[in-house]
């Protein structure tokens, strides 16, 4: 009786583990079909080598791309600031799905940053480069930029010279983000994109289907869900919308389903 006791309880403890071990498809876990997430600083180191010390940079050109310089100044006195950064030399768009894209406005001579979608190569031209932040003579940021997306280490400091903060990016994305591939070995179908940033949920997550279409995108801030999130057939078109509180600690608000068509388009509920 004690045995048959002990081996059931270990079948349970088993089946259990298993049932953790497998993960749901959606929104930050991960299937068995891949290999385990890894970040994007481990990718950044694959990709982009440290250069030796035999090869002469070229001026002006970053990451093989060619830039001219730009900069920017407001303000009087000992509250002037100036920004100097690079611009790409030919017009080009960001790449990827980054939140934040960084780009000098032609109108408002300014360095913005807008969402990928608010970018308009006609109106401006995506950062790209070296960049530093004075205040008067002192710097207060520094960084650099990878088409119009925060790249590699970027600091900010005090009036006494002393760290503020420092952070770490992957062509816009935190280096602490999580990506996971429909081919681990290759790494050219992505499968799967979690924004993690000091050890929380925080921006755009997207899963992918194998043909390359986005299924599922939406938005994490302090490590909940919030605003639309938006689910896709494999051709694309859109198939729910799915709407979750503003604010992330909202606990009058509950997630609801707003929108979903057919595979055709057509509309099949609204709320």
């Amino acid at each position: 009786m004690i045995k048959r006791r002990l081996l059931l309880s270990f079948l349970i403890i088993s089946i259990g583990a298993l049932a953790q071990e497998k993960p749901n498809v959606q929104e930050g876990q991960f299937t068995f079909d891949t290999d385990k997430p890894f970040t994007l600083l481990e990718l950044d180191q694959k990709e982009e080598p440290i250069p030796t010390k035999k090869k002469k940079p070229k001026r002006k050109v970053y990451y093989g791309i060619k830039t001219k310089k730009a900069f920017t100044r407001k303000g009087f006195g000992d509250k002037k600031v100036i920004e100097l950064f690079y611009v790409l030399k030919k017009p080009d768009v960001p790449t990827g799905f980054a939140r934040d894209v960084y780009w000098y406005d032609f109108t408002r001579k300014e360095l913005r940053r807008t969402s990928n979608a608010a970018f308009d190569p006609k109106k401006g031209v995506l950062a790209h480069g070296p960049y530093k932040k004075m205040s008067g003579d002192i710097l207060i940021e520094d960084g650099i930029f990878f088409k119009g997306t925060k790249h590699g280490r970027w600091m900010r400091y005090d009036r006494q010279n002393l760290v503020e903060d420092k952070e770490k990016y992957y062509k816009g994305w935190p280096k602490e983000s999580l990506v996971t591939y429909y081919d681990p070995n290759e790494r050219k179908k992505l499968k799967e994109i979690t924004p993690i940033e000091y050890g929380e949920k925080e921006g755009f997550y997207y899963f992918f289907h194998e043909n390359g279409q986005i299924a599922v995108q939406g938005e994490y801030h302090w490590g909940k869900r919030v605003n639309d999130w938006v689910e896709n057939y494999t051709n694309g078109k859109r198939k729910k919308i799915i709407t979750y509180p503003k604010e992330p600690f909202d606990k009058g608000g509950r997630p609801y389903v707003r929108k979903e068509w057919d595979e055709k388009g057509k509309e099949v509920y609204s709320k």
